[in-house]
């Protein structure tokens, strides 16, 4: 029963709050090879990480490090696919993209398409490296199920090609500029540790494809692209529910899973895995990155009990107003926001540190995934209102 696989998602020192690094600027089409992926690097070496590593927040991140960075493209060419190497990427995912024409959508569906296509480039970067990790030895998958997790793998990495190149496609005939790959880094060194890693930002994705449903219908974007969403978050909770077998715990983790919004999910990728600079057009994605929040002392056993929680956020110029003007909020399964005082909030060099409390047991039973982010503010009535108000975060919690 893992408490924080946060730990193995965020890592890298802040980025200002609310708008886009100058410096992370990137994205990339997706595809994979059919059954051989190449030598992709791994690392070698644990580096600081981030949210719940029970241990304090680290000013050096797997993407700032810069060591072992996976880069595009594969051996099959991608993220230029050829005609032959889609069929065999069609056969390796065991089923085809969608068909029919592609739908006209608005302004804002192309910033959803455009996060989809920089999410999904980042988890076959993550595949992709994980797969390779584990036929070359260097990880060691336990119990001797190497050969039913390569079989589960190989073929996640291929669907993961397909979402991505799909969304790309979806881009460039709404006349918009197909996002292209950076460079990535991830904080892991074994295999129960990337499984864990993985299970966290798939839990994140779904909460987040979520939004991006509401954000289509709310905009009368065609039908079809939500029931096309729809059918990437189940396809993600059937991984996820692997994943997490994998670990020893049951496949569904709550009744109704965590929601998130786009601003989290970019933000969480581009302070933990992008490595800075390696992206040619992030800029094309108009979504805010907030400043890093960590939270120091999840136990790994973590159970959904009443505790305390210590925080450090990383406040460069972030926020220097009054700290009891700002709220951490905590988002749990389809709740309404959960907004505690900070309490006895410190400002030391660049770090606000602070605690808050967790309510983990009743009423609210605060397992599977929680998002926690710094907002300014104490009255949220939605997921919405925290993002619009939110100066730090997200930091990841996950129980059972």
């Amino acid at each position: 029963m893992y408490a924080s696989i946060a730990t193995a998602l965020l890592g890298a020192s802040a980025l200002a709050a609310a708008r886009p690094s100058e410096e992370n600027k990137g994205w990339g089409t997706t595809s994979s090879s059919t059954t051989e992926y190449g030598a992709m690097p791994s690392s070698t070496q644990s580096k600081g990480w981030g949210w719940g590593n029970n241990g304090g927040s680290s000013t050096t991140s797997a993407a700032d490090a810069g060591q072992s960075a996976f880069s595009f493209p594969l051996p099959n060419g991608f993220p230029n696919v050829s005609a032959s190497a889609l069929k065999d990427l069609e056969i390796a995912a065991q089923g085809v993209p969608g068909n029919g024409a592609a739908p006209m959508v608005s302004e804002d569906a192309k910033t959803s398409f455009r996060f989809i296509a920089f999410n999904e480039l980042f988890e076959v970067a993550f595949f992709t490296e994980l797969v390779n990790n584990i036929t070359s030895g260097h990880y060691t998958v336990p119990n001797g199920q190497s050969a039913n997790v390569l079989r589960a793998l190989h073929a996640v990495q291929a669907q993961e090609e397909i979402h991505a190149l799909g969304a790309n496609n979806l881009l460039k005939a709404n006349g918009a500029n197909p996002i292209q790959p950076c460079k990535y880094d991830f904080p892991v060194d074994k295999f129960e540790d990337a499984i864990n890693l993985a299970s966290t930002f798939t839990d994140v994705t779904v909460g987040t494809l979520q939004d991006v449903q509401k954000t289509l219908a709310k905009d009368q974007d065609p039908v079809g692209t939500i029931q096309l969403i729809g059918s990437v978050i189940g396809q993600e909770g059937e991984q996820n529910g692997f994943y997490r077998n994998l670990n020893g715990k049951i496949p569904s983790a709550l009744p109704f899973l965590t929601t998130s919004k786009r601003e989290f999910a970019f933000s969480a990728i581009n302070q933990n895995f992008v490595v800075r600079g390696s992206c040619p057009n992030l800029g094309d994605i108009k979504l805010p990155i907030f400043a890093k929040l960590d939270v120091l002392n999840v136990d790994p056993n973590q159970q959904p009990v009443n505790t305390t929680f210590k925080y450090a956020a990383d406040n460069d110029n972030v926020y220097s107003g009054n700290p009891e003007d700002l709220s951490l909020v905590y988002i749990n399964q389809q709740t309404l926001p959960i907004v505690l005082p900070l309490k006895m909030p410190q400002q030391n060099g660049n770090t606000l540190s602070f605690e808050a409390d967790f309510p983990g047991a009743f009423p609210f039973h605060m397992n599977g995934l929680t998002i926690a982010v710094v907002a300014k503010g104490k009255d949220f009535k939605s997921v919405d209102d925290v993002a619009a108000a939110t100066l730090f975060g997200p930091a990841l919690i996950e129980i059972n």
